[in-house]
């Protein structure tokens, strides 16, 4: 007779439980008889409720410990999200299986056998006996788990909880209790639809239901809505009525907004005329969808994400606030570095053939003007290199200089002449470069748009100065989304704050490059109160290092698909 050895500790445990996965997971299911796939099936979900008793009182320890908080993240929701990177939805039911651990031990122990509750079964259980008076509630548990494992189904155990409920606290009829279900939840669809969820307390629900009546009145002349469409536009008439009216309280000292996202190429198709190919047109578009889908399943801005006929009604009476972005154009850096290397050698040669005979101070006085034009010429791409992928008013100054530049570019007889013209070439290619293919994107604007779309560029660089202008913080909100801490964090920039990369106190500049969305407790707890360093690098990653030495690394974004 052989017995199988348990594991030695939990490391082992674990070891053997991946091998039981993996052996699970390659066997061939289709060739299973039906008999054996349902023993499996019906082990799959004993082993869900033993995963849950073993879930529920590790997560409970993590939090004593503040697990959450050694790894750079505020609460376990937050860590289980960005750390086991579970969605919302997961982590809230693992939650719910960590207050088992804390508050229902004995539904939890009726878990652990894996035979009497399911996890499902004792989550609903615990949010019934939540309601039953404290006094009472352990003996309920007993009497509910005592009758699962006698084989009550949901249905006699609602009733049993209903008698028990009766009997411990007898319902008022002028007080709900502070036990009611409501809740309300607004998710967004890969397609920018929005889907509303929730459980209305009764009054709320008569609010509700009288304002959808209001606004939901047949249109004169025949109606060919059907009632959903109908509240849906009652909703949205009442939504539009209450941000109109400046009864909503302000955010971060500003009037609350609802915000519209419009792609570029949607606003440049309002003019017939327009040159752009539908080739760039549908790439553009694509990559506009690729961002959508993206926003639908973190919080973002609030934004709604619009197209076509949605744009265009939107942007009809909206206050609109330009932000035009663009890609870096990597075909030509091999230009840029071709360029460089040109004007360093003509540089050299006409150095080493200077007369020697020029006195020492007037060779002083070359070499400060040479470095001077360096400074500057640093100073310029500095700049534009803070404005990457966005527009600035340096973008606009230097492409009025380019279109400047024929003069410059006819053929030169000195080496002076020469070294001009390769510092025009320069400049023009550093400006293609961060504006990107084409550089149409400020061009664009300037050119097409109409009346409060065309006008000047603001800075993305205001210098040493604590004070951050409105348009970089909405810059700086539209560019994060949401909370920038490394480890991952899903507040959304409307409840984040900008925060220097490099302390004003050590230099740092109020500039787009220099500034991340931060929420409040990664921001003053995580960083000023604990202690840990951030550190941004030039491609936009970043880590954060707590003061025992523990790094927590961000990652580059993905590859765009093709």
């Amino acid at each position: 007779m052989c017995t199988a050895e348990g594991p030695a500790d939990m490391a082992g445990a674990l070891v053997m439980l991946d091998s039981a996965w993996e052996f699970l997971t390659a066997m061939d299911k289709a060739g299973q008889p039906a008999a054996a796939l349902g023993d499996l099936l019906r082990a799959l979900e004993r082993s869900d409720a033993k995963a849950a008793a073993v879930r529920g009182p590790a997560l409970a320890a993590f939090a004593a410990q503040d697990g959450a908080v050694a790894d750079g993240q505020q609460t376990n929701r937050l860590w289980l999200i960005n750390a086991t990177e579970v969605t919302r939805g997961q982590a809230a039911e693992h939650l719910a299986v960590q207050k088992l651990a804390e508050r229902h031990r004995v539904l939890l122990a009726g878990l652990a056998g894996g035979e009497v509750l399911s996890k499902s079964v004792a989550l609903q259980l615990a949010r019934w006996v939540r309601k039953i008076p404290e006094e009472y509630r352990d003996q309920a548990e007993q009497i509910l788990v005592a009758a699962a494992e006698a084989g009550a189904d949901l249905r006699a155990l609602a009733a049993i909880y209903g008698e028990i409920l009766s009997r411990t606290a007898p319902a008022d009829p002028d007080d709900p209790g502070p036990g009611l279900d409501r809740g309300v939840s607004l998710e967004t669809t890969m397609d920018g639809a929005g889907v509303l969820r929730g459980e209305l307390s009764p009054d709320c629900a008569a609010m509700v239901g009288a304002v959808l009546d209001a606004l939901s009145a047949p249109e004169p002349g025949g109606e060919s809505r059907t009632r959903r469409e109908r509240y849906h536009d009652a909703l949205a008439e009442a939504m539009r009525r209450l941000l109109a009216s400046d009864l909503m309280p302000k955010r971060a000292g500003q009037p609350l907004k609802a915000l519209g996202h419009i792609h570029f190429t949607e606003l440049c198709a309002l003019d017939v005329g327009s040159v752009l190919q539908d080739r760039w047109i549908a790439d553009y578009q694509a990559r506009w969808a690729a961002r959508r889908a993206a926003a639908s399943v973190s919080p973002g801005d609030g934004g709604a994400w619009l197209e076509g006929e949605a744009a265009r009604r939107f942007a009809g009476d909206a206050m609109i606030i330009p932000v035009v972005t663009a890609d870096i154009d990597p075909g030509a850096i091999e230009l840029l570095i071709t360029a460089c290397v040109q004007y360093h050698s003509i540089r050299t040669q006409a150095t080493a053939q200077d007369d020697t005979a020029q006195d020492d101070t007037a060779q002083d006085d070359t070499a400060q003007d040479d470095t001077a034009q360096d400074d500057t010429a640093q100073d310029d791409i500095a700049s534009q290199e803070d404005t990457a992928g966005q527009e600035s008013a340096g973008q606009q100054s230097a492409a009025e200089g380019q279109d400047g530049s024929a003069a410059a570019a006819q053929p030169a007889d000195t080496t002076a002449g020469v070294l001009a013209m390769l510092e025009h070439q320069i400049l023009a290619t550093v400006i293609q470069i961060v504006s990107g293919p084409g550089g149409v994107a400020s061009f664009l604007r300037r050119t097409l748009m109409g009346k409060g779309l065309n006008g000047p560029s603001l800075p993305l660089d205001v210098g040493q100065t604590d004070e951050i202008p409105v348009h970089l913080r909405r810059l700086v909100a539209l560019r994060d989304q949401t909370c920038r801490h490394p480890g991952g964090c899903d507040q959304p920039a409307a409840r984040c704050e900008p925060h220097h990369s490099i302390h004003r106190k050590d230099g740092g500049r109020t500039s787009l490059a220099w500034l991340q969305e931060w929420c409040w407790w990664h921001h003053h707890v995580l960083l000023h109160q604990l202690g840990w360093k951030l550190a941004v690098y030039p491609d936009g990653t970043s880590k954060v290092t707590s003061p025992g030495g523990k790094v927590i690394r961000s990652h580059s974004p993905p590859p765009r698909p093709g």
